[in-house]
């Protein structure tokens, strides 16, 4: 059964290119993005992996921790990382999962059958602290993630979680942000003290309260 936003984040434990993880014990206290690979020695994967890894400050930031998974066993992802490295001038500084026994990729239903049933497609978990996954993406495999995108859903889940606000279309960290329609306008005036414009009833917008 699929995963679901506001599910537990199942625990497992695997081997990867840092040794055997318990993801629990592994993620602590912090928020995990979760990414599956269709196989090592890939075109658009071996883009997607050095991309993050010159990512991973920014992840940090948010007190996020990155790890990714393929279907291959970990001697075929240390061949692969010295690929990454070689042609993406950075090396991967995050651990892979080794997942020959596709128990996480099942776990997690990464394995789309009617894809191809022999590979995970391209799926991301946004995870929180708490264990509860609060994203899901999947791409198929052909196409190559956006992980300025992950960035940015990381930086409104964890402002709305602190705010009683929603991230309106095309939000980016720094912009005006909408009011919760939980809260009336009048309150939202005093909760907000920067301003609350009123567009409609339902439809209010207010600057970023923690800039």
């Amino acid at each position: 059964m699929s995963l679901r936003l506001g599910d537990v984040a199942p625990n497992f434990t695997q081997d990867s290119t840092i040794g055997e993880i318990d993801f629990y014990e592994w993620a602590g206290d912090r928020w995990v993005v979760l990414f599956s690979h269709p196989a090592d020695f890939t075109p658009v994967c071996t883009t997607e992996l050095g991309e993050v890894a010159r990512l991973k400050d920014e992840f940090a930031a948010r007190n996020a921790k990155v790890i990714a998974l393929s279907v291959d066993d970990t001697e075929s992802h240390n061949g692969w990382v010295g690929d990454i490295t070689e042609t993406q001038g950075c090396a991967v500084n995050y651990p892979i999962l080794s997942d020959a026994d596709k128990k996480v990729a099942t776990l997690y239903n990464m394995i789309h059958p009617n894809a191809n049933p022999k590979v995970t497609v391209r799926t991301v978990f946004v995870i929180d602290p708490q264990r509860k996954v609060r994203l899901t993406l999947t791409y198929p495999p052909s196409t190559g993630r956006n992980f300025q995108e992950i960035l940015r859903v990381l930086d409104s889940l964890q402002l709305t979680d602190n705010y009683s606000v929603a991230t309106p279309v095309n939000w980016k960290d720094g912009e005006d942000v909408v009011v919760s329609p939980a809260i009336s306008t009048e309150d939202a005036k005093v909760k907000f003290p920067k301003g609350v414009e009123e567009i409609k009833p339902y439809l209010r917008m207010t600057p970023q309260p923690n800039k």
